[in-house]
């Protein structure tokens, strides 16, 4: 029997979880990131287990047979870097994006930036609806 997805969203405040980010720097990281995934996604963030700020919801299912569901795109602001869901490619369109931003490191599947101040935002926004769109 598959397991049950350990991130689910919650109804926890993304208010109140932003604003207990350190330091202050991180907490304007993350209401940026929070503007640019609400314009490009249209929807409104919302709380995904207790540390991931997700936006809409994507239908997903395994060769394996386990299926659950997952926010469409998200951020996490981690301890080293904040972390970006759903906006990484290993390869095609989003990959020559991911090399325009700046200093970044890519994960299967996710962006790791140490801070906004060191990427180019426009061409973050780009990448973050042309995610939205691939979706």
């Amino acid at each position: 029997m598959a397991s049950a997805n350990k991130t689910k969203e919650t109804g926890a405040s993304v208010d109140a979880f932003i604003a207990k980010q350190k330091p202050a720097s991180r907490i304007d990281d993350c209401r940026t990131l929070r503007k640019l995934m609400a314009s490009a996604s249209g929807e409104p963030a919302r709380m995904w287990g207790p540390s991931i700020v997700g936006f809409g919801v994507r239908r997903y299912k395994y060769e394996s047979g386990r299926e659950g569901e997952i926010c469409k795109i998200g951020f996490s602001p981690r301890s080293q870097a904040l972390v970006l869901y759903g906006v990484a490619g290993a390869d095609g369109p989003a990959a020559k994006m991911t090399s325009a931003l700046g200093k970044v490191k890519q994960g299967k599947g996710c962006l790791y930036i140490k801070t906004l101040a060191e990427v180019d935002l426009k061409a973050l926004e780009a990448l973050i609806r042309g995610a939205v769109k691939s979706t």
